[in-house]
C-alpha cells in the first residue's frame, strides 16, 4: 500500500475506458464493415459483367479481322512477348480471278456454191421442180429434181451433211419456209430438200 493520501486519480471506476492521459483506451476498436462491403460489391458487378455481357460483346460470329493484325486468346501473353518462332503467320487473302469468256466461234457464211437435190415426198406431180424453181431463185444451184425413194416423211424437212452446210440449210429454211432442218451424212449429198405432206 501506498503511504501518499488519495486523490482524485485514486477514484477510477474499474470498468471505465479511462486509465490516464498516457494510457491508451482499453476498448476495442470497432473497424467499420463499409469499405468491404463496398469492394465485394464491386467485385460481384465486375464478375457478372464478363459472365454475362461480355460474350456478347465479342461475338465469334462477326467479321474476321483485317490482314496484318493479330488478336490475343484470353489468358495467353501479348504478341510482343511471344517468341518470332509463336507468333502466328498472316494469312494471304486470295483474290478470285475472273475467268475469261470464250469468245464465241463464228458461224459459218452462207456458201451458195453448195448443190441442192430436191425430192417429192408427196406424189404431187411437179412440186419439185416448182420448189427447185425457188431454190435456183435463192441463188444456189439444183443438182436433182425428183420424187422421193426413201422412207415416207411426215413433214417436209432439209437434210445437210455436216456442220460446213448448217448455214445453207438454215437458210434455205428460211427461204422455202420448211422448220425442221436435220444433220446426216447417210444421203451422201451436201444438201437435200424432202417436200413432205403439206408442202
Amino acid at each position: 500500500m501506498s503511504n501518499y493520501p488519495r486523490d482524485e486519480f485514486d477514484t477510477v471506476e474499474e470498468n471505465s475506458a479511462r486509465h490516464g492521459v498516457h494510457r491508451a483506451s482499453m476498448e476495442p476498436h470497432r473497424r467499420s464493415l463499409m469499405p468491404l462491403m463496398i469492394f465485394g460489391v464491386a467485385a460481384l458487378c465486375v464478375g457478372l459483367l464478363a459472365f454475362f455481357i461480355m460474350p456478347q460483346m465479342l461475338n465469334t460470329d462477326a467479321a474476321p479481322l483485317a490482314a496484318g493484325t493479330t488478336s490475343t486468346a484470353p489468358g495467353s501473353a501479348p504478341a510482343s512477348t511471344q517468341s518470332a518462332a509463336e507468333a502466328p503467320t498472316p494469312v494471304a487473302v486470295e483474290t478470285p480471278t475472273p475467268e475469261p469468256t470464250p469468245e464465241p466461234t463464228p458461224e459459218p457464211a452462207v456458201n451458195k456454191s453448195s448443190p441442192v437435190a430436191v425430192f417429192n415426198a408427196t406424189g404431187v406431180p411437179g412440186l419439185a421442180a416448182r420448189y427447185a424453181g425457188l431454190v435456183t431463185g435463192g441463188g444456189w444451184p439444183v443438182s436433182q429434181s425428183s420424187n422421193w425413194a426413201g422412207q415416207p416423211q411426215p413433214a417436209s424437212v432439209i437434210f445437210y451433211s455436216d456442220t460446213a452446210q448448217k448455214a445453207n440449210a438454215e437458210a434455205l429454211s428460211k427461204l422455202l419456209n420448211i422448220p425442221t432442218v436435220v444433220e446426216t451424212a447417210e444421203l451422201g449429198l451436201p444438201l437435200a430438200v424432202v417436200l413432205g405432206p403439206g408442202a
